[in-house]
């Protein structure tokens, strides 16, 4: 639900809801009605858009966000089509794509895969727990959670060969409609964020379409989402990020990521109630701010997130 115009559009709303379904003059009704609701819509993407650049102008760098709302299907955006750098949120698609395969019988969640020393990165919090004698050993499964929950780097690049590689991976989002989103790199190559390099890159609206396919839509099984979401749900890495930002109350299902020259992103689904959820994009670079301060930006977010879609 959404509370615009502190609460007039969802006053008006009801109103329209309420008489369509005991009044024969919904037409009439609803050409009266109309307008109002069109200046509220507006007077909303207008009251978003003035918070967001306010955050860039008081923190430096660019912010590009995206939020859909499943139970109106209203959105806002701020620079919703231009291109910031994945980092970490590629493990979402990437989670997207391997499970695709787990609903083709292309690939079993229960497989398991040997990897080695030389295959352990910097940041391999999970893959490296489970090293002994320089030989380790997952399943597809447990790679997965430690890729979404742990933002775990080798498990990533481990689960690149059931999808043949960042190409494959592109293909997968070309094959769900995102004509956007493209990955190039494995970890950690991929993060390097380079003004104008568009390899590695997506845009805010477009993750987000992808995210309403991928966690509402048809491209996986009931059961593949319900996985995808309860481990973006037990999500480890997120707590000073976005899910700061939002009412303790609301579930917050989330994949976040960050990269050189500042980069600091979060995807998210979250729950203002128990009915429809609202999906959320934030891509955030070229800050010269802090880590810290960077996480900060993006609770603030969350907190212009959860004042524009409060269900009261």
């Amino acid at each position: 639900m959404l509370n615009l115009a502190k609460g007039n559009f969802m006053k008006v709303l009801q109103t329209v809801k309420t008489t369509i379904v005991s009044s024969f003059f919904t037409l009439s009704l609803w050409l009266f009605v109309a307008p109002a609701y069109a200046d509220s819509l507006k007077s909303a993407q207008a009251n978003f858009k003035q918070q967001i650049s306010e955050l860039e102008s008081t923190f430096g760098g660019r912010l590009g966000v995206a939020v859909w709302d499943a139970s109106s299907g209203f959105q806002l955006q701020y620079r919703g089509n231009e291109r910031f750098a994945l980092c970490s949120t590629f493990k979402f698609l990437l989670a997207a794509s391997v499970l695709a395969k787990v609903d083709a019988k292309e690939e079993s969640l229960s497989r398991v895969v040997t990897y080695s020393t030389s295959d352990l990165l910097n940041y391999a919090p999970i893959t490296r727990k489970n090293l002994h004698n320089g030989e380790g050993e997952m399943t597809v499964s447990q790679l997965l959670a430690a890729a979404l929950q742990h933002s775990d780097n080798t498990a990533a690049n481990l689960l690149f060969e059931p999808v043949r590689g960042p190409q494959g991976l592109t293909t997968f989002m070309r094959s769900i409609g995102d004509r956007e989103t493209r990955v190039d790199r494995i970890e950690p190559h991929l993060n390097t964020n380079i003004p104008g390099d568009e390899r590695d890159t997506t845009t805010p609206n477009a993750m987000l379409k992808s995210m309403k396919k991928i966690l509402l839509g048809h491209v996986l099984s009931e059961a593949s989402k319900n996985q995808l979401t309860q481990w973006m749900l037990n999500n480890t890495t997120g707590a000073n990020k976005l899910r700061a930002g939002i009412p303790t109350y609301w579930p917050i299902g989330d994949k976040t990521g960050s990269g050189n020259n500042g980069a600091m992103n979060d995807i998210a689904i979250m729950w203002p109630d128990a009915d429809d959820p609202i999906l959320v994009a934030v891509y955030y670079t070229g800050s010269k701010e802090p880590f810290e301060t960077r996480n900060h930006v993006l609770e603030q977010v969350g907190r212009i997130i959860s004042d524009q879609f409060s269900p009261h």
